[in-house]
């Protein structure tokens, strides 16, 4: 059986020939910025073949996504701008810089103290970079889905001390921002319920990350939900005889009901 390095420098391989003069037209026309959409693509494809728990799409998915990422690594290194080897012996050492706790003889008190320091020796890579001091908040790509953004946001700013004292005050702001929305949407006023919207969509986050909860994940969960029940709902409906366009909200309601019923059976 091969080993893993040396299937990594064959697939470097394949992807260097398929570049190559006598190589495949669509891969050499390609560049980091043709890549970026299936690079999106295959990671959100791992998480789906993640949240399934289906180990054999995991592994084809993972292949896919060391294949794009190779690729990049290739284009990059064709530039002269880093080799591979650059960008693995550059994780290789932050990898074993950031983990003190077992790479030297260095002891902490609580896993707290290690997110600390972890925290910390970034915040030094950075200085040591001489990036412009933008704050690391802002360090957190946009490019992120929404939610988890947000999360990771908060996150961050809680690390630095910017916390809520306990829950009690974390859902008295929550109910606060609800109430506000509440008043927006009687007013009518569009950017005040957009505003309104968020704010409240930011302390659900909040929530979440004081129940080790994840966004991302939960909305995924309810939207699944949601279109089960929906899709019961139509089959009862068409069950029934009827269209769902033709009906009333109260019998939309009545079915929705069933379908909830159905459901917990």
């Amino acid at each position: 059986m091969k080993t893993p390095a040396a299937l990594f420098t064959e697939l470097i391989e394949i992807i260097e020939k398929l570049r190559g003069p006598e190589g495949c037209p669509w891969d050499k026309k390609q560049s980091p910025q043709s890549l970026k959409p299936y690079l999106l693509e295959e990671t959100h494809e791992l998480a789906e073949a993640i949240d399934a728990a289906d180990g054999d799409h995991i592994k084809e998915e993972l292949g896919d996504l060391f294949f794009q990422i190779s690729f990049l690594a290739l284009l990059h290194q064709e530039k002269k701008q880093f080799t591979i080897a650059d960008s693995l012996q550059g994780i290789i050492d932050k990898m074993v810089r950031r983990h003190p706790h077992v790479f030297t003889d260095e002891v902490f008190a609580s896993d707290e103290a290690i997110r600390q320091n972890w925290q910390k020796i970034k915040a030094q890579e950075k200085k040591e970079k001489k990036k412009q001091d933008k704050g690391e908040l802002i360090d957190v790509p946009k490019s992120l889905p929404a939610l988890n953004r947000a999360q990771r946001v908060s996150s961050r700013a809680a690390s630095h001390g910017f916390e809520w004292p306990d829950t009690a005050s974390l859902l008295n702001k929550f109910r606060e921002e609800a109430q506000e929305l509440v008043e927006a949407v009687e007013q009518g006023n569009r950017q005040e319920i957009s505003e309104e919207i968020g704010d409240l969509f930011f302390m659900l986050i909040n929530i979440c990350r004081w129940h080790d909860l994840y966004g991302e994940d939960i909305m995924h969960l309810a939207t699944d939900k949601f279109i089960r029940r929906y899709t019961m709902m139509e089959e009862l409906i068409r069950r029934h005889g009827s269209k769902m366009t033709e009906m009333a909200s109260e019998q939309h309601l009545h079915f929705w009901r069933q379908a909830k019923e159905k459901e917990r059976d």
